[in-house]
């Protein structure tokens, strides 16, 4: 969650509603996007000096305005050129498949419907985000930051394009009595 808050703050200076706004449209695949997270992130960055506000007053509301500082924005550069690290990937949903031996053979094809279902919805809101990127104005100095923005979304949809179509195969399988 640093880096990310580093990046979007390196991009515009944001206050935290605007940084949870930005996480839930389009990183919420890669981070959670819930305020607690954001907020020990950001509070974690001011003691390490990483960032700053500025508090303003705008139509009667107090508002801190979120800034990256030069030593922010040199960690944050060391780390987006440095190589990416091999971290292992975790599929939590998959326990749930690890023992769905246990439960009752009716609830089985009920509970993969449902998550088949839930992940053709976030593949739908993925590919709007993604089609939604060919109608946007990029100022010359962003397009290249929103060039690999763009590669995360297909990411996204290919991942859960993946996922709908070993989860339909596992129901079929179940469904058949084939596992």
């Amino acid at each position: 969650m640093d880096q990310i808050i580093l990046g979007l703050l390196l991009l515009k200076d944001r206050t935290i509603y605007q940084l949870r706004d930005r996480i839930k449209k389009g990183l919420h695949f890669m981070y959670s996007s819930s305020m607690g997270s954001i907020q020990a992130a950001i509070k974690k960055l001011l003691k390490l000096g990483y960032i700053h506000y500025t508090e303003i007053t705008e139509n009667g509301m107090h508002k801190k305005i979120y800034s990256i500082t030069e030593t922010g924005r040199v960690h944050f550069y060391d780390w987006v050129n440095a190589p990416v690290e091999n971290i292992t990937v975790k599929s939590p949903e998959l326990v749930k498949v690890y023992f769905m031996g246990l439960a009752d053979a009716e609830s089985r094809d009920k509970i993969i419907a449902n998550h088949i279902e839930n992940l053709s919805g976030q593949y739908e809101l993925v590919c709007a985000i993604d089609e939604a990127g060919d109608n946007v104005d990029i100022p010359p100095e962003g397009r290249e930051v929103f060039k690999y923005q763009r590669m995360c979304a297909q990411y996204g949809r290919d991942l859960l394009e993946f996922n709908i179509q070993w989860f339909e195969k596992l129901r079929s399988r179940v469904r058949s009595d084939q596992i």
